[in-house]
């Protein structure tokens, strides 16, 4: 019998990148999938919403998760990348999935590919079929399923959504989603389904999202037109259309538990889509309540207690640091600003740290010691070139540049640690081991 750590190796060696390893494209995990008997829709158990997005899946896939499993549904979801250990990318009811589920499902993928005619399935391929096991074999009442890249031949996309989520489109993954947004739009929009309800929070949706919807008769929804919210800084109201053509409110909510500007708009998504599977999945305005307010998700400008100040955020693209820029400067005032980053070197590094010129005091840079990952001399190198201020100093890992930080900042500071989840993965690990 294999233990977890066993199993994660092993997939690690199917793909010369290991967990890194990116292969586009649906032919090995449909081979796989039908090797394994899963069906092409979703168990007689429940429905499927697929998320997808640049920026906020991870977010409203919580949103979703929170407020069906508090309407009393048995719910699954499957996440990535984690950040402390694997079991975060496959939950059951809001938990992370216990070692031996995570086990069996992987054995059952295992002898389903090698039948297949061992099929070199990627890191994420293969975590994706396990979890679909995971969630079949606990009878799951929905599958939540967030897209790890793109979206049209991302390996969740084998599966048929009742409601397919896009978030937002921005530049990120260039390399493999194309360079601009109307390509990367269309990436995105593979996730819609011809009949089925597709739904938009990006405020300008690229046109090749909105033509891809029309050309295959999908129920496009874009915030703004056919969904949104209005409300002030105490509560706000969530409203959308209803198969009538007239407008539906849910109002007197709460703002959500995961700080941050941009969390109205996904949570107006994540009620747009529970609206359109209401016949199967109905909630109740307590659920959604405590779903939008109760509710916590790790390295999405999480604030840690005490002195200094120390914010996660796992922002890594120039629409999300941007976002993280905008969200430092409603916290209030703080003497200075240690910036701590790792980043990967196929980002947007330069237009990443961009967002933050003359906001950081002090730049403790840390080399990603991960396939992809950008050295410290790298991140100075932007800094420089873009002339963002601020001192700079070049580390060998994340936790040595945290410790820089630490070591440095006052009682009336702040320490923010973001660039990409290994950051912030090793931030929080050394947070739990400090005295």
């Amino acid at each position: 019998m294999r233990t977890l750590a066993d199993w994660l190796a092993h997939l690690e060696s199917l793909h010369p990148k290991g967990q890194a390893g990116i292969e586009l494209g649906l032919d090995r995990v449909a081979r796989v999938k039908a090797e394994l008997g899963q069906q092409r829709g979703q168990r007689d158990s429940g429905p499927v919403i697929i998320v997808g997005g640049t920026n906020g899946k991870g977010s409203t896939c919580a949103y979703l998760e929170h407020i069906l499993s508090y309407s009393g549904y048995r719910t699954g979801c499957y996440a990535s990348p984690h950040l402390l250990a694997y079991n975060e990318r496959v939950r059951l009811d809001r938990q992370p999935v216990a070692d031996a589920p995570l086990c069996d499902a992987f054995a059952r993928v295992e002898a389903a590919r090698i039948a297949a005619g061992d099929v070199a399935l990627t890191y994420f391929e293969f975590g994706t079929l396990a979890a679909w096991e995971v969630f079949a074999a606990a009878n799951v009442d929905v599958a939540i399923l967030e897209v790890g890249l793109g979206g049209r031949l991302d390996a969740v996309n084998v599966y048929e959504p009742d409601v397919s989520v896009v978030t937002g489109v921005a530049l990120d993954h260039t390399d493999w989603l194309g360079p601009d947004r109307e390509s990367i739009g269309r990436e995105k929009a593979g996730i819609f389904r011809a009949g089925k309800p597709a739904i938009c929070a990006d405020a300008q949706p690229p046109q090749s999202l909105v033509d891809h919807a029309a050309a295959i008769g999908a129920d496009l929804q874009l915030i703004g037109r056919d969904f949104g919210y209005f409300g002030d800084k105490t509560q706000w109201t969530w409203w959308g259309r209803n198969a009538h053509g007239t407008q539906t409110r849910r109002g007197g909510l709460a703002n959500p538990g995961i700080r941050g500007t941009q969390q109205l708009a996904n949570a107006s998504a994540a009620l747009a889509a529970l609206d359109a599977v209401k016949a199967k999945l109905p909630v109740d305005m307590q659920s959604v309540r405590r779903g939008l307010i109760e509710i916590e998700l790790a390295g999405r400008f999480q604030l840690v207690p005490g002195k200094p100040a120390v914010v996660l955020d796992v922002a890594h693209n120039p629409q999300a640091v941007g976002v993280l820029a905008a969200n430092l400067g409603d916290m209030g005032f703080y003497a200075k600003t240690h910036a701590v980053v790792g980043m990967l070197a196929d980002k947007d590094i330069g237009g990443a740290l961009a967002a933050l010129a003359g906001k950081v005091d002090h730049w403790h840079l840390a080399t990603l010691a991960v396939p992809r990952g950008a050295s410290a001399e790298m991140l100075a190198q932007a800094i420089a070139g873009q002339g963002l201020g601020g001192t700079v100093g070049c580390h060998a890992d994340p936790v040595a540049a945290f410790a820089a930080a630490r070591e440095a900042a006052g009682e009336n500071d702040r320490i923010l640690a973001f660039g990409s989840f290994y950051t912030v993965a090793a931030v929080m690990r050394a947070l739990k081991e400090r005295p």
